[in-house]
């Protein structure tokens, strides 16, 4: 893979467990910093786009 650069969500609080993400033009990749595999999910910006609107729909659970 490339070299990467992480953004650290916004909404992380102080602690370990935060979510980083990196945006390119065909891939974004996410990561949890407490992951000890360094585990990288790798998905499309149309299919993050989509995970985003139905975490902010109003009808999520």
């Amino acid at each position: 893979m490339p070299h990467i650069t992480w953004q650290k969500s916004s909404y992380c609080a102080q602690g370990e467990a935060c979510v980083h993400i990196s945006a390119a033009s065909q891939a974004i990749h996410l990561t949890e910093s407490a992951d000890p595999t360094q585990a990288v999910l790798t998905t499309s910006p149309t299919a993050f786009g989509a995970l985003l609107d139905t975490l902010k729909s109003p009808n999520t659970p």
